[in-house]
């Protein structure tokens, strides 16, 4: 059958992929143990445990080797075994990592399934391994792909396992959506925030602190021009900021529910000889603010913000610059609502987030609604009467949603926000849940109109989400070129020689004074070469400063982002739009 008399599912593609991918290794490494090879966005990978190290010459060998696979179309037959054959094939082949997930399925006794390769022609067999599917009927389906790169992974993502060895893949139906993903890549990497945080001087990283960023002086102005954006909507709509402790007894982890179903990711310390955390959220401690006064409904709803940082214990290998740390801020706010009030809030949350994303950043977004988890609290009522407020709020805000079934916090069902960046990758940032369970646990009360006790409902609520994930997607999403309210400098002027520096110096301090970041380059280059330099610093405007503009006194101003350069005055130049903060 050839590759277009078929359209295939392109998950089952990337899947199938991933088995040739082990075939290959099998072929050119006999004495290979194979671990798990998922499909992951845009492709696949195959965890290895191998003789020796791979070096990226043998990705070269090993995509030659699936090529001949692919090209011999081999059937995808599904056959099934029971708990014991399985593993005692399993064993009988050297599989030791397969005989571990099957003892792991064995209690629930479940037929065991693998997938088999076999010629189209006379039946043989070439290659088996356990697996649920699904996959395409024969590889020749398999449309183009490149192996990627190599990576380590522990075993079950546990750093007491062994150390495989991991082999990313891509994968699409035809080679021009392959060579685009690829342009697509080397884009990204250009725009790595990693490699821009370092290049612009925001961040850095040490050794020293795993996960935790050390904000330089421009990354700590991007930082606060965040919060101050977020304070002053928190001002306009009606948000009480708080700051709350850091470490708390594990007695308050324990009463959220956060020490049965979160403790494996908090930092656990010894506080008085007693078992305490670092805080991994801040909804416990709002819950203790809310409790330390008497309520009545007439102050609800009480909107509480809180920018404390947040500590969660992540493996060190899911590590990954500013977009998964250890240590982070997050713009959080916890919502006391009275139940007949619960659908408005939500809807305020998401006009919020719509402002922020739409007229702020300009990012398009799509939401989904999580549902109930399998490892969760409360009645399936509450459930129920959660995910329909959530419903009810999305559709009377008339945004387009999908159901993302069983994705929900542990204590209510959520709406997720996912924006799109200018390479159009999605990043998972606002998060509205409805919290039905913490107020009953900390028995939080209000006196209602009708003088009876009453127990409010929490929205848990952040937009941005973490400050330092956000900061990376604008980053890349910028390409290092901030809108001028974000820019570490705004304004560089660039004096054509040196006696031009008294009003290069002179005008700097009015555009001080009038709150821009700015600075004088008054280095011995030549101009051309300081041009040079502000644009690798990205600085949204160059001002050169020579005779004429001495004469005249005028600005030759130059635009980073349209490269148009006018004449204008100081006073024209104040009077910009551009330069207008957005608070």
């Amino acid at each position: 059958m050839s590759k277009v008399e078929k359209k295939v599912d392109i998950d089952a593609m990337r899947h199938s992929c991933s088995h040739v991918l082990a075939q290959a290794v099998l072929r050119i490494f006999p004495e290979a143990k194979l671990a798990i090879g998922p499909t992951i966005e845009n492709g696949f990978y195959y965890d290895f445990d191998l003789p020796r190290t791979l070096i990226p010459e043998d990705l070269v060998l090993l995509e030659k080797e699936m090529k001949n696979i692919v090209k011999q179309n081999q059937k995808f037959i599904k056959k099934e075994e029971p708990a014991d054959k399985a593993i005692e094939f399993l064993k009988a082949v050297g599989q030791n990592y397969k005989v571990e997930l099957v003892e792991g399925l064995k209690d629930s006794g479940e037929a065991i399934s693998f997938y088999e390769n076999v010629m189209p022609n006379d039946g043989k067999a070439m290659f088996v391994d356990l697996c649920r599917g699904p996959h395409v009927d024969q590889t020749g389906q398999i449309g183009a792909f490149k192996l990627m790169k190599i990576a380590g992974a522990y075993w079950k993502g546990d750093e007491k396992n062994p150390m495989l060895q991991r082999i990313y893949g891509t994968c699409f139906e035809t080679r021009e959506e392959l060579d685009e993903h690829l342009k697509q890549l080397e884009e990204a990497k250009k725009r790595d925030h990693r490699r821009l945080g370092t290049a612009l001087g925001l961040f850095q990283f040490h050794d020293i602190s795993p996960g935790s960023v050390f904000f330089l002086p421009k990354g700590a102005i991007i930082f606060n021009e965040l919060l101050n954006f977020l304070r002053s909507e928190y001002r306009k709509r009606d948000y009480k900021e708080v700051i709350t402790p850091l470490v708390y007894d594990k007695a308050l982890w324990e009463k959220s529910g956060h020490w049965e179903h979160y403790k494996e990711n908090m930092f656990q310390v010894n506080m008085d000889d007693k078992e305490a955390s670092l805080k991994p959220m801040n909804c416990p401690s709002h819950m203790l603010i809310y409790k330390m006064e008497t309520h009545s409904y007439r102050d609800l709803p009480l909107r509480i913000a809180d920018f404390a940082m947040l500590h969660r214990n992540e493996i060190r290998g899911a590590l990954g610059g500013m977009t998964r740390v250890r240590k982070f801020c997050m713009d959080d706010s916890h919502i006391f609502v009275a139940h007949e009030q619960l659908e408005d809030e939500i809807l305020r949350c998401i006009d919020f987030a719509k402002y922020i994303y739409e007229e702020i950043f300009d990012f398009t977004y799509e939401v989904c609604l999580s549902t109930k988890p399998e490892k969760s609290m409360g009645s399936e009522e509450q459930w129920a009467t959660a995910e329909g407020a959530l419903e009810k709020a999305l559709k009377k805000a008339k945004i387009p949603f999908t159901i993302n079934e069983g994705d929900g916090a542990f204590y209510g069902p959520k709406i997720d926000f996912r924006i799109k960046d200018s390479l159009k990758r999605e990043w998972q940032c606002a998060t509205v849940q409805v919290d039905f369970q913490m107020p009953l646990r900390f028995e939080l009360e209000f006196e209602g109109s009708d003088g009876k006790s009453h127990t409010p409902v929490v929205v848990h609520r952040a937009l941005l989400g973490s400050l330092e994930r956000f900061m990376a997607i604008l980053i890349e999403h910028y390409a290092g070129a901030f809108p001028v309210w974000l820019a570490p400098v705004q304004v560089v002027l660039l004096p054509v020689s040196e006696k031009f520096n008294d009003y290069a110096n002179e005008v700097n301090k009015m555009l001080f004074d009038s709150g821009l970041r700015s600075e004088v380059d008054s280095s011995n280059e030549t101009l051309g070469k300081k041009i040079r330099n502000a644009e690798m610093s990205k600085v949204p405007y160059m001002i050169v400063v020579g005779e004429k503009e001495v004469a005249d006194k005028n600005l030759t101003v130059r635009d980073y982002a349209t490269k148009k350069q006018e004449v204008m005055a100081p006073e024209e130049f104040l009077a910009l739009q551009t330069l207008k903060k957005p608070y």
